[in-house]
């Protein structure tokens, strides 16, 4: 029995998680489940920085910076941020944030915002973001959602643990939550 060989274009474009291609962090293919995550069309994003994507110009800069030595280092990188949807197709609303896990790997680790392919996953089903958050509670908030304590955030973000516990502090007031672990679940529910 002989077997058909794989189309990976097929796959790629019917992956079931949002998926780019990037050079110099700029979009140059995707496929159809992150057109639909940010709804959107592909040619409305191919060619366009990745910034396109974030709530703001400083959040995108602030995540390329850190993610420069992890990827030299590792070639590879994963976190929780807010993503900001761009069109009104597939069901999104323009300027709506979300929270999403995103995974990449840069094809070549000395330079790497040279090329790479990076995944996008949706962790809040499609639901916004009840509370206004800053954008430096929003790194904190994602810190918290991988589970990091204070003085772990406060390292990863160079900032004393006890301006973390302020930004913390500040999240459980605005999601209502008594510990931890219920503002980790109010967060991934939005």
């Amino acid at each position: 029995m002989s077997l058909d060989p794989i189309d990976y274009r097929a796959a790629f474009e019917h992956a079931p998680v949002g998926m780019v291609l990037s050079r110099q962090r700029v979009m140059v293919d995707c496929n159809a489940f992150l057109c639909e995550m940010f709804g959107t069309t592909r040619e409305q994003l191919i060619g366009q920085s990745f910034a396109v994507l974030y709530p703001s110009v400083a959040e995108y800069e602030r995540t390329g910076q850190r993610m420069i030595p992890i990827l030299n280092t590792h070639g590879r990188y994963a976190d929780n941020r807010m993503m900001r949807r761009l069109g009104g197709l597939h069901g999104a609303r323009p300027g709506e944030t979300f929270w999403c896990h995103v995974t990449g790997r840069a094809l070549n680790r000395a330079a790497p915002h040279e090329a790479g392919i990076w995944t996008f996953e949706d962790l809040g089903a499609r639901r916004a973001s009840k509370a206004e958050l800053t954008p430096r509670e929003r790194e904190v908030a994602a810190h918290v959602m991988q589970g990091l304590t204070s003085k772990e955030i406060g390292k990863q973000l160079a900032i004393s643990h006890r301006t973390v516990e302020l930004h913390r502090a500040r999240l459980m007031r605005k999601y209502a939550a008594a510990t931890t672990a219920e503002l980790v679940q109010k967060l991934l529910a939005g």
